[in-house]
């Protein structure tokens, strides 16, 4: 961003009063980051600003960890600690601190990475010198090791140029939700999200670009560590993999779910029922051929669902049928990871 482009921020940010902003700070497992997370949320120059840090039912320390970072704090932001009694997953946990939030803007933070300093300082400048148009900005991020360390930059889509329903049929963006914030306007729009998606970003980039729009702030605003939640995932076992297999699935099929919902609001149902009916259809195989109570239910699944191509047919199939097939290939790879490490 230029010297010119900031002077018209900060200018517009004068003029303005200076909205009520919320942090949704979400945690689940992660008792060996989350303070790191806390603090850079404690840190934030920005007020009137209100954190919520809120952990969803984890089996370890990360709620004790979290009271320990909050413990005695003394300065100028309200902060709220709470902990789910259940676990509710992604897009439920969000929806759940949301409607709690007070915020005009609600920023997404996770328990893994670190909010710069001045996170909702530049975010809310720019907002404010959009006429508060935006229903969502995205930032850029800084890739951060496990360590700590700063890596490149990380440039996301830029979603400036989705203007329409369209334009996300056309290509949709690659997104990286933990630098997201949103207005408050999309939840009174679409109300909360279902329970079961794996992620918040597509669907909430969607909501936008049905509504007031999304756009992109190009700063490096959030530190995105690595080897996070949301890293790669190797397998050890055939069983593994096909649990993971089955959860990908539920996710997906949450996700479709989602956005028909939304679509249905934003006035494109059957356009959007369009363009997804070959997602669902391989959804809806594989959880009916998992789902199937034996050999002939499957092999009938695989010889009538012409809408789904042959191929992911037969590798579902046989991954339902006789997973044990892929145990050689498995092994293999985790010999070769073995050697090369």
């Amino acid at each position: 961003m230029t010297d010119s482009q900031s002077t018209i921020l900060a200018s517009a940010a004068s003029d303005t009063q200076r909205p009520l902003v919320s942090i949704l700070l979400i945690a689940y497992n992660q008792e060996k980051q989350i303070a790191d997370a806390v603090r850079s949320a404690l840190a934030q120059t920005y007020a009137p600003l209100e954190i919520i840090i809120s952990d969803d039912a984890s089996s370890d320390a990360t709620f004790a960890t979290i009271e320990a970072a909050i413990a005695g704090y003394r300065g100028p932001h309200k902060v709220i600690a709470r902990r789910n009694a259940v676990n509710q997953g992604i897009s439920a946990h969000l929806s759940q601190i949301a409607q709690l939030a007070e915020g005009e803007l609600l920023f997404v933070a996770a328990g893994d990475d670190m909010s710069a300093p001045n996170r909702c300082e530049r975010v809310v400048d720019f907002w404010l010198a959009h006429d508060r148009r935006p229903d969502l900005i995205a930032t850029d991020l800084a890739d951060m090791d496990e360590a700590g360390n700063i890596h490149e930059r990380m440039t996301p889509t830029e979603l400036d140029t989705y203007r329409s329903f369209d334009d996300w049929l056309a290509g949709r963006p690659w997104l990286i939700g933990a630098a997201h914030t949103w207005s408050r306007r999309l939840f009174e729009r679409f109300g909360p999200m279902l329970p079961g998606a794996a992620a918040e970003d597509q669907i909430m980039v969607l909501r936008a670009i049905l509504s007031g729009g999304a756009a992109s702030l190009r700063e490096p605003l959030v530190r995105y560590r690595r080897g996070g939640l949301s890293r790669k995932r190797r397998y050890g076992s055939v069983d593994e993999l096909i649990a993971r297999m089955r959860q990908s699935n539920r996710y997906g099929l949450a996700e479709l779910a989602q956005l028909q919902r939304d679509a249905e609001i934003g006035g494109v149902g059957e356009r959007m029922r369009a363009a997804m009916a070959p997602k669902l259809a391989r959804e809806q195989f594989i959880h009916a051929m998992f789902e199937a109570g034996g050999l002939g239910e499957r092999i009938g699944l695989l010889t009538r669902s012409l809408n789904v191509k042959l191929g992911l047919r037969i590798r579902m199939f046989l991954y339902a049928t006789c997973p044990a097939i892929y145990a050689p290939g498995i092994w293999l790879k985790r010999i070769a990871r073995k050697k090369g490490s």
